[in-house]
């Protein structure tokens, strides 16, 4: 979920006044097929912050400003959770990232039946309007930028950042950040989807249009290729579901009455960066590259703005390993070069203990301090887009884009993205993907470390985050407390309102802002769409 980056004048200028290496030679600002050094006559790769996009969106890059370095974090209760957030930013990080637990994530109160022994475990418990005060206390949302990962739930979570930044006085037209809000991933990948495809999609682009006129600042969505690398798609497949995912985003805006231009400029990405390092950073040349293409060509999009992929990266939590985990700290160093040489707008870098449990405060600063070291010590940020002009990596920017072309064509002859989902073809896809690759871990033909070779003959244990069970006991006994003393009569009116306005084709996110503001709970609220939309079945793939 990446932050659009508009360059101030300041800002503009670049971050120092001279760029050397170590030994002190001067750093160019580009390289390019025009300068003499450079012997590649046959390249016609073009230049940063021009169409297409293929060496960055910005002309300066990270000459101009660096990444932000936004950690993804969230367990417990909303009091730990804000004690990480200001540890964090203490550190140096530059934005937040909320990961929110499995109960939040899929419409359910923390008492729910089903919630249990899940709460807080994979991320942040939030029921409220008052755990959301709790988890940003002491921040101030106007001057900070925060991601969410949501998707099913983003409408009512985006309302409670909402309600939470009027509550400190915060102007919400300076209010920035993005909220994941891609459920189109969550049938093909993950799985925390609540209701059928449609209405699902029709949540997507209220927020498109809400946001437009209250929220101009933040970006309404992270189209996710990260949830489907992680379920074992190839990069192609990565490439190319995402940006068929955000083609039927666009097409349901159109279809909705929006301009593209209205909302182009505020989509943003989120992709894997994985292990292959020269694969991974031509994956981002040709993904910005192929989503330029398609908005000015198939959606005829006018503002250069809308043409700009944005995204953040993420390392490959499916890359990381049990076994001897200190181990996973090169991988993701290696993985977080590999987003930043391919011109991520900003980058969570995964812990070295995330295969066994949540991160522990120390192995978060290790990760964080990663970032740093690839920003302030490799040179690589130095020169914009130092890999261009590389045999290779143009070879492979030009085979990934290929690629992904076919699969989208193939999608299109399906009818779209959502009857490719509804007929199982792109969930198929990716797990024939993923049996293939398990399968060379097991032959041996892909190598890891530590897991089918070069193993340790005794296995160092290191010290684990828990969370006890008597968090999920008091994060229930505060939800009771809560609807023991809010105005139960306005709560309920709240909700009456939403589901009025669910059976008819009105915005719902005026609705669900009120419901929150009536100390709704997250489950309410859920439950109320429920009664209305149904729940999504998945149809199961022979």
């Amino acid at each position: 979920m990446s932050d659009k980056k508009t360059n101030s004048p300041a800002e503009s200028q670049e971050r120092k006044a001279q760029f050397t290496t170590l030994s002190g030679q001067p750093i160019r600002r580009l390289y390019s097929q025009s300068d003499p050094a450079v012997q590649n006559p046959d390249s016609t790769i073009g230049y940063p912050g021009e169409s297409p996009y293929t060496r960055g969106i910005q002309p300066t890059m990270y000459r101009g400003r660096l990444w932000t370095m936004r950690q993804y974090a969230g367990f417990g209760t909303a009091t730990e959770s804000n004690q990480r957030y200001r540890y964090l930013l203490s550190k140096g990080q530059a934005g937040l990232s909320v990961a929110f637990d499995l109960p939040t994530q899929i419409g359910m109160d923390s008492d729910h039946p089903l919630a249990l022994g899940e709460v807080g475990k994979v991320g942040v418990a939030i029921d409220s309007l008052e755990d959301m005060q709790t988890l940003f206390d002491g921040i101030p949302l106007e001057k900070v930028s925060t991601s969410m990962t949501i998707n099913a739930t983003a409408a009512i979570l985006l309302c409670l950042y909402v309600a939470v930044a009027k509550k400190q006085g915060a102007n919400l037209a300076k209010i920035s950040g993005t909220v994941q809000n891609d459920v189109l991933k969550e049938y093909i990948a993950r799985g925390t989807y609540i209701y059928p495809v449609r209405p699902a999609m029709r949540i997507v682009t209220d927020i498109f249009a809400w946001c437009r006129h209250n929220l101009p600042k933040w970006n309404t969505i992270s189209i996710s290729g990260y949830h489907i690398r992680e379920a074992g798609s190839t990069a192609i497949q990565e490439v190319a579901f995402t940006l068929a995912d955000a083609i039927a985003y666009t097409q349901s805006s159109l279809d909705s009455g929006l301009n593209v231009d209205d909302f182009a400029p505020q989509l943003s990405f989120f992709f894997n960066a994985h292990s292959d390092l020269l694969e991974e950073i031509a994956k981002y040349r040709a993904a910005r590259r192929l989503w330029a293409k398609i908005m000015r060509d198939r959606f005829h999009a006018q503002d250069p703005r809308s043409l700009l992929l944005r995204f953040h990266a993420q390392t490959a939590g499916s890359s990381l390993t049990a076994q001897q985990p200190e181990n996973n700290i090169v991988r993701v160093a290696i993985q977080a070069l590999a987003a930043v040489l391919g011109g991520c707008q900003s980058l969570h870098t995964n812990s070295m203990d995330e295969a066994l449990a949540l991160p522990t405060e120390e192995a978060a600063l290790i990760a964080l301090r990663t970032q740093q070291i690839v920003a302030h010590e490799t040179g690589v940020t130095n020169t914009i887009d130092p890999v261009a002009g590389s045999y290779a990596i143009e070879h492979l920017t030009n085979e990934i884009e290929q690629g992904a072309i076919a699969y989208i064509e193939t999608i299109d002859a399906m009818g779209g993205m959502l009857r490719a989902i509804e007929s199982g073809f792109v969930q198929g896809e990716i797990q024939k993907a993923a049996y293939d690759f398990q399968r060379s871990v097991e032959s041996k033909e892909q190598i890891i470390v530590g897991v089918n070779d070069f193993i340790a003959e005794e296995e160092r244990t290191i010290p684990t985050l828990r969370i006890e069970p008597e968090i999920e006991r008091s994060q229930v006994a505060r939800l009771n407390a809560l609807r023991a003393k809010r105005d139960n009569p306005k709560t309920q009116s709240a909700l009456a309102e939403l589901q009025r306005r669910a059976a008819t084709t009105e915005n719902l996110l005026p609705a669900i802002l009120t419901a929150v503001e009536s100390y709704a709970t997250v489950g309410e609220i859920s439950d109320t769409l429920r009664r209305v939309f149904g729940e999504y079945q998945e149809s199961v793939i022979i």
